[in-house]
């Protein structure tokens, strides 16, 4: 079933209540129809459970009236079948018998209501009418409860006060109101998703959705479903429909995290996405339209990459309507304290981080940058003992870090068999200097490297091998 724009279905504000009808007797169906229609609903007749099935597959409706026994697909399966479709029509169920069992099923499985047949006119209307404004209120419902979790959400990390972050809070405020796509550049772990967050807050779009999705954590077979959705039977496991992440951020915005990881297939259907506002779910024939902001990041160099053909061009080109870039942490040591101090107050609030600690996290280069922060703070609150963060209770890179060669940079620990990189260096060659250096702080342990650079093993594997770093000393793991 398609988007529904946020709750604002046709039934609302007095227009027609679109109406599938399935019933085996023509006569019958030709009397409900012509007198539906008369009071006002769209009404779109179906002969059996087959067609109302496809029907519900190519069309939006507001309320499905069903009769329970039809041959082939019965009223019952069909009301199965829409289990678990936040976006399918209210069910009216039409019974010559109507017992407690059939009751009991119906309301089981999410049915509005049932009418025993023969059934005057009046009473359906009135059920149809509350069957559509009951879906509207829930959605409405739903709506306005994402709105009120998005407002509980901090806004913007209260540390980011540096003068390597004033650029990028001025780009925000000058992008967020645009309504355009944008795209965060900066190392993993910089905050590139609170920027994007920071961005959907300030925007019109403020009180929707916000939807993100990283598409280097999912497996590329998985990848289409989890962005566009799927329809029952589209491939093996697939036992009922699903809505994907684009119906789900419809209204709000899209957050798509390391979209440089996206295969060349779904790159071509993105770019479709983003200039249509609409597309196919997998296996389904019913355009779903919606409307969405998208905002994407990356650690990679995609200007280098659209270039060599490496990403589409028109895709980056699309997505890069507005860049924001996103400085590493070893450039934004004054927001060490307050960052530290925020994270502690979270897991473990009252423990002391006192300033010898304190110290040696501000001599640190951080290549995992922010969320390698957390991750040191958060292991350290559960380490501490006496009410205080001790410097016994740190990993053993910061508690002792390798001394500096005169003139080395204070980003990279000097006796590393590495030169600084220039000032002009491409995003590709500090990410590959980053992961060096991860590497061999970690002495080859590619798990906990990818933790500390926030990306999966897999992902980590794969950059290993494209920018030629495996060459580990012998015995690493």
């Amino acid at each position: 079933m398609s988007g529904d724009g946020g709750g604002k279905r046709a039934a609302a504000a007095g227009a027609p209540i679109r109406v599938l009808l399935a019933d085996d007797e023509a006569p019958l169906r030709r009397i409900l129809c012509r007198e539906l229609q008369r009071k006002g609903h769209r009404v779109v007749p179906a002969e059996d459970g087959a067609r109302a099935r496809k029907l519900l597959d190519e069309q939006e409706f507001d309320v499905a009236v069903l009769d329970v026994r039809m041959p082939g697909l019965d009223g019952i399966e069909l009301l199965k079948s829409l289990e678990g479709d936040a976006t399918a029509p209210a069910v009216i169920l039409l019974t010559g018998n109507a017992t407690v069992e059939l009751a009991v099923e119906a309301m089981k499985h999410g049915a509005y209501d049932f009418v025993t047949k023969p059934c005057r006119i009046d009473v359906l209307d009135a059920l149809i009418r509350g069957a559509a404004r009951n879906s509207g209120l829930a959605k409405e419902n739903d709506r306005l409860r994402r709105r009120e979790q998005h407002r509980e959400m901090p806004p913007l990390a209260a540390g980011w006060n540096s003068a390597a972050m004033r650029p990028v809070l001025r780009l925000i405020d000058r992008l967020a109101p645009s309504g355009l796509p944008v795209l965060i550049l900066g190392e993993s772990g910089v905050g590139k998703e609170l920027v994007a967050r920071e961005i959907h807050r300030r925007s019109e779009r403020g009180d929707g959705p916000f939807v993100d999705l990283n598409c280097a954590a999912i497996p590329e077979n998985l990848l289409e479903s989890e962005l566009f959705g799927h329809e029952k039977g589209a491939f093996t496991g697939a036992g009922s429909s699903r809505a994907g992440l684009l119906e789900a951020a419809d209204g709000g915005t899209l957050f798509m995290d390391e979209v440089g990881e996206l295969p060349a297939g779904l790159q071509v259907k993105l770019l479709r996405v983003l200039e249509t506002m609409s597309f196919f779910r997998v296996g389904g024939r019913k355009k779903v339209d919606v409307d969405v902001r998208l905002v994407a990041a990356t650690n990679r160099d995609l200007a280098a990459e659209a270039q060599r053909g490496a990403f589409r061009a028109d895709l980056y080109y699309r997505i890069n309507a507005g860049t924001i870039h996103v400085p590493p942490l070893r450039e934004r040591v004054e927001e060490i304290r307050p960052l530290a101090k925020a994270f502690l107050a979270q897991v473990r609030p009252g423990l002391e981080l006192p300033e010898e600690v304190l110290a040696r996290l501000e001599a640190y280069s951080w290549p995992g940058n922010v969320r390698e922060l957390r991750n040191v703070i958060e292991r350290a609150a559960l380490l501490a003992r006496d009410g205080r963060i001790g410097l016994e209770d740190l990993p053993r890179e910061i508690i002792d870090p390798r001394p500096a060669a005169p003139g080395a940079s204070p980003a990279l620990p000097a006796g590393e068999g590495r030169s600084t990189l220039p000032p002009n260096a491409s995003l590709q060659e500090i990410e590959r200097q980053r992961i060096l250096e991860v590497l061999e702080r970690t002495r080859w342990h590619r798990g906990r490297a990818a933790q500390i650079l926030g990306i999966s093993v897999r992902t980590l594997y794969r950059k290993i091998k494209a920018y030629e770093l495996d060459r580990e000393p012998a015995g690493a793991r």
